[in-house]
């Protein structure tokens, strides 16, 4: 007998119907992740506005990479994130234009530079990201923190697999081919 997915009270075998092969868990998970993924790309942006208002919320994924990495070379950053050198550069150029993030040259090798986050990228970043994680707490209010733990703990494992556990977690959404992070 499968678990109840949604509170229905009822229980049920898990099938939506008989010979479909669609379990009923794999079908709320997907509606469940598609209504996440849309609220997080909403929140993407509304949270690359409070950075700075013409930031693009692609780029927001840019910053949460170097707050936890600091330095790193424009190549590092685009292997990150699969895309390509050319659309990495646009987005670092953007955020350079806004003064979020500057270069300077990479000591092991003055043919490359290194990006990292200017002051006032770090002040306005982290200024959003502890904002956004103090509505977390509110809105998980009612949660147990083993709940919460379990829950970091099912995505965490989710991020892994679905990026073959190669270079890290990365959480999909933003434009471009960046993707939102943090």
């Amino acid at each position: 007998m499968s678990s109840d997915v949604h509170g229905s009270g009822r229980a049920d075998d898990g099938r939506v119907a008989e010979g479909s092969g669609v379990d009923r868990e794999f079908l709320a998970l997907e509606r469940e992740l598609a209504v996440f993924l849309r609220r997080a790309r909403a929140s993407s942006g509304d949270m690359a506005r409070e950075v700075h208002p013409e930031l693009e919320p692609a780029a927001y994924g840019l910053l949460v990479r170097l707050d936890e990495a600091d330095r790193q070379r424009a190549t590092e950053l685009a292997a990150w994130f699969g895309v390509g050198k050319a659309t990495m550069s646009r987005q670092l150029r953007a955020l350079e234009e806004l003064g979020l993030v500057t270069r300077e040259p990479d000591p092991a090798d003055g043919r490359a530079s290194l990006v990292a986050l200017t002051e006032e990228g770090r002040a306005r970043f982290r200024r959003v990201r502890d904002a956004r994680r103090a509505r977390y707490v509110r809105k998980l209010a009612g949660w147990d923190r083993a709940e919460v733990a379990e829950l970091a703990r099912l995505l965490h494992q989710l991020n892994v697999r679905a990026e073959g556990g190669a270079q890290g977690v990365r959480a999909e959404g933003g434009a471009q081919g960046v993707r939102a992070e943090g």
